[in-house]
């Protein structure tokens, strides 16, 4: 590799922090300092609460549930056991991270309470800003964000695919800087989302 190929590279991963709103490099679970297994989903966000009360809502660790080796904590033993009855209708898209950073093929963490409902799916977005960078073209977005978590992102290393995708972009990436004065354009025409 290149002097010119390091210094990109490095750049993108600077860079990177801005995508797209989705500023938080961590990824959707909250660890364990002593147990790396013990996976706890939405920050221990009630995954039911969603779809009940339309908001996120903490959980508790008495009314737990554990699902494809990650744990979730709800507000009440109905809500677990909904979920226990039905977990697929409950938990979130692309294993919690950032809707909008997987549109781009890029796994960063996203916040319990950036959220949207969409066709009865839930899923979550690394802040406000995400949610309204991804609702400007939110049927595109969707489908690339579907296509890129089976191709490239799901069950692959979120670190290594992270940084792939930072350097090596997808032909459709924006930057966080990008998608802002889009917004802001946007807004200032009248025109919302």
């Amino acid at each position: 590799m290149t002097l010119h190929g390091v210094a990109r590279g490095i750049g993108a991963a600077c860079l990177g922090a801005m995508l797209a709103g989705c500023g938080s490099n961590a990824g959707p679970f909250n660890l364990s300092a002593n147990e790396k297994s013990n996976r706890l989903m939405l920050q221990g966000h009630d995954a039911v609460a969603y779809f009940t009360l339309g908001r996120h809502v903490k959980g508790a660790p008495e009314f737990s549930a554990q699902h494809d080796g990650v744990t979730y904590w709800f507000n009440s033993a109905q809500n677990a056991e909904a979920f226990k009855q039905a977990p697929a209708k409950y938990v979130p898209q692309f294993g919690g991270y950032c809707t909008n950073g997987i549109a781009y093929g890029i796994p960063w963490g996203g916040d319990a309470d950036a959220f949207k409902v969409i066709d009865g799916k839930l899923y979550i977005f690394g802040g406000k800003e995400s949610l309204n960078y991804f609702s400007m073209d939110e049927k595109r977005n969707l489908e690339h964000a579907h296509r890129l978590w089976r191709e490239e992102v799901a069950g692959r290393n979120a670190i290594v695919q992270r940084y792939k995708r930072l350097i090596l972009r997808v032909p459709h990436y924006k930057t966080g800087a990008q998608l802002a004065e889009e917004w802001k354009a946007r807004q200032a025409q009248g025109g919302g989302k």
